[in-house]
């Protein structure tokens, strides 16, 4: 079985990621997807929302959260892939931005 390259699995976990979102939130034109190569076969993905779009898709108890993080999981390690998802608002964002320049 041939693995498919870095940039075509980036590509299917993100198009899957924005699929799933705009399912479960109210303002998908605020929605930020970043994608970060944390090192090789190694992927960290961060969606950026609006504040109330965050409670919507992570659900109650994080169950929304946890299954869209598992099945994007098992496609990556399909790949031979580690990757993450994170899910923040724009405020958190900025303040972990702050935080870092700081640093």
């Amino acid at each position: 079985m041939k693995i498919p390259s870095m940039q075509v699995v980036t590509d299917q976990i993100r198009s899957f990621i924005q699929y799933i979102a705009v399912q479960f939130i109210q303002h998908p034109e605020k929605a930020q997807l970043k994608v970060a190569e944390l090192g090789p076969q190694k992927l960290r993905f961060k969606l950026v929302l609006e504040k109330s779009d965050v409670a919507l898709l992570i659900g109650r108890n994080g169950f929304s959260a946890s299954a869209i993080r598992a099945v994007m999981k098992a496609a990556a390690e399909r790949a031979s892939v580690q990757a993450t998802l994170q899910i923040h608002s724009h405020e958190e964002e900025e303040e972990m931005l702050a935080r870092e320049s700081q640093h």
